[in-house]
């Protein structure tokens, strides 16, 4: 077994290749960790510590090397421009220095802050701090202060912890800084106070600077999660051990619906988040409402909790709410709560279909809903009876049929079964128009929502008791799982293009709906068919949200109780918007069946 040395900085790997002629493949760099931050509270500036005050902040244990006096010669010319700045200094005296020294450092930037008639503009917070507290004076800092005078420090861990709360960076030129603060804040030369002030200065006077800041801060830190360095050791063992049987145990993390709440309206759920925020200027969709009145309808089915029948309710009455009189729904709605106008630009298919899936699934809490909902939602079932049998998208069709599949469970309506049979037909029949021996599908790509056409053709199959359906629903989907489950680390097809016969998939550009989808596809095939394969693809897929994916890196955020967008070709989209964070959460809400 060959040994290896961790570091967390790039340039420690150099050094100690350069320096001390260790071999590249006996080192893993492995960055310092940071912890995971719930979002700001939603509420007014006065209601936040220091209110009207532009914080800047350093913490950490008070020494001699964090050289604070740097910052505190560079206050007046700050203040001067900035009257309202208040600069914080949070830490207790290092154990090790108040041994020898006692306070003489500290008493020695007291009298400086003196000296400088500073006295309104620093507060020394000479206390131990819990993290949660720690983390909350993190998130309200304006500019994070970094001035360590010392070039040999390789990282700081209170550098790391300040940009995973979202904070703009002033700091001195160590490797760690130099390596992470590319868009994300200024470095300044070490001992030299004019150019920190010019530094914060520079980005008080530029809230937008400072804002891209922010945003950069959170990219740049967030592959340091300790959950993502504790998959890299986990990782780094497997290579060492090199062994087949060596698998990582994912943790189901606790169903959360903090983020759902978070991203929902009285009117509905609002579309896209930056991070963790929701972004209501991006209005609100059928299809994420849809979403979300399915995965809060079994979440109540799980819990029986009754805080989920206010969002029901919410999510039912807006798909309501976009039904037309001639039984289509239209898709996008603004914050204003009108009709975006492009409406009439796109085909809204599939969102239809989606609508259609949702209120069926609505109907399978029949036995505690009460008989006025049920009666609306029978009604518009009924109002787009007409316009399902006339769709053509092969998604639109096959998300109607689990709609119709839940509606016929409720209420065994031979018009119901009709129709399930008409839209199974027509997926057979695009099965028979392209498939080839070594093409099993329905047309001549695979592109998005791919696991959802064999599941509904398997649950038409179990209504109709078509062995037909049910032949092709399997021979398809074990197709499918061919391609995105032919290797340890399972990846869906990509976002980016589609994926014909004889081409290389591609590794990046997915979206957690795909994992979604398949993982309630591999539910429905396993309940029908009890294969164990199916079942122990079912748990891996999950695990992509937890990690195992090629970048190694957590897909949910179990702080926010959100789910990242997507997983790109070198990083994660950290935004945190309703289609993704519904998708986790109908993958976990399925992982319960099977805990």
């Amino acid at each position: 077994m060959s040994a290896k040395l961790i570091v967390m900085t790039k340039l420690s790997a150099e050094i100690l290749k350069s320096d001390y002629q260790i071999t590249e493949n006996k080192i893993k760099v492995i960055p310092h960790g940071t912890h995971l931050i719930k979002p700001h509270k939603p509420v007014e500036r006065k209601h936040v510590p220091f209110p009207d005050k532009t914080i800047l902040s350093t913490f950490g244990l008070i020494s001699e090397g964090k050289s604070i006096e740097t910052a505190l010669l560079a206050l007046p010319r700050i203040v001067s421009k900035f009257p309202d700045v208040l600069y914080l200094i949070i830490g207790k005296t290092h154990p090790e220095v108040l041994k020898i020294d006692g306070e003489r450092y500290r008493d020695f930037l007291q009298k400086m802050v003196r000296e400088l008639k500073m006295e309104r503009h620093v507060l020394f917070v000479n206390k131990y701090l819990s993290l949660d507290i720690l983390l909350e004076y993190l998130q309200r800092t304006d500019i994070y202060l970094f001035t360590s005078k010392d070039p040999q420090q390789a990282v700081s861990g209170t550098l790391a912890y300040a940009m995973s709360a979202g904070c703009p960076i002033i700091a001195t030129p160590i490797p760690h800084s130099l390596e992470l603060l590319e868009g994300a804040g200024i470095n300044f030369n070490f001992q030299n106070p004019e150019q920190l002030a010019d530094a914060a200065i520079l980005m008080l006077s530029n809230p937008k600077m400072m804002e891209d800041m922010r945003m950069n801060a959170l990219h740049r830190i967030s592959p340091t999660a300790w959950q993502n360095s504790a998959i890299a050791h986990i990782d780094l063992a497997k290579s060492i051990l090199k062994t087949e049987n060596f698998k990582a145990n994912y943790q189901l993390p606790v169903i959360s619906l903090d983020h759902v709440k978070r991203m929902t309206t009285a009117f509905g759920m609002i579309q896209f988040a930056k991070v963790a925020e929701p972004d209501k200027a991006s209005g609100y969709t059928v299809d994420d409402n849809a979403r979300a009145l399915i995965a809060t309808t079994k979440d109540f089915e799980l819990t029986g909790d009754f805080e989920d029948l206010h969002l029901i309710n919410t999510y039912l009455n807006f798909i309501l709410f976009c039904l037309q009189e001639d039984g289509s729904f239209l898709n996008y709605v603004t914050i204003e709560q009108d009709f975006f106008e492009k409406n009439k630009d796109e085909n809204l298919e599939d969102a239809n279909g989606r609508a259609i899936w949702a209120l069926g699934e609505f109907l399978s809490l029949h036995h505690l809903i009460s008989l006025h909902l049920q009666a609306q939602v029978e009604a518009a079932f009924q109002r787009a009876m007409p316009k399902i049998e006339r769709l053509q998208s092969p998604r639109a069709i096959a998300f109607c049929i689990k709609g119709l599949y839940f509606h016929y469970q409720f209420k065994n309506n031979p018009e119901t079964l009709e129709i399930i049979t008409k839209l199974a037909d027509n997926l057979i029949s695009k099965y028979r128009g392209v498939s080839s021996k070594n093409w099993q599908w329905y047309e001549p790509y695979l592109t998005y929502a791919n696991a959802v056409l064999p599941e509904a053709l398997l649950l038409a199959g179990k209504c109709t008791q078509s062995d037909l359906y049910k032949e092709t629903a399997k021979k398809t989907f074990d197709f499918l799982l061919s391609i995105t489950h032919a290797e340890e680390q399972i990846s869906v097809i990509s976002n980016i293009g589609r994926h014909h016969e004889g081409q290389a998939k591609k590794q990046f550009g997915e979206q957690p709906i795909e994992f979604a989808y398949t993982i309630l596809a591999l539910d429905c095939f396993y309940e029908e068919y009890r294969e164990k394969e199916y079942l122990d693809q079912l748990k891996s897929t999950f695990n992509w949200f937890l990690g195992n994916n090629h970048l190694h890196q957590i897909i949910y955020n179990p702080c926010t109780g959100g789910c990242y967008d997507g997983l790109e070709e070198h990083h994660v989209n950290l935004n945190q918007g309703a289609e993704s964070t519904v998708s986790y959460l109908l993958s976990r809400l399925m992982m319960e069946k099977y805990s």
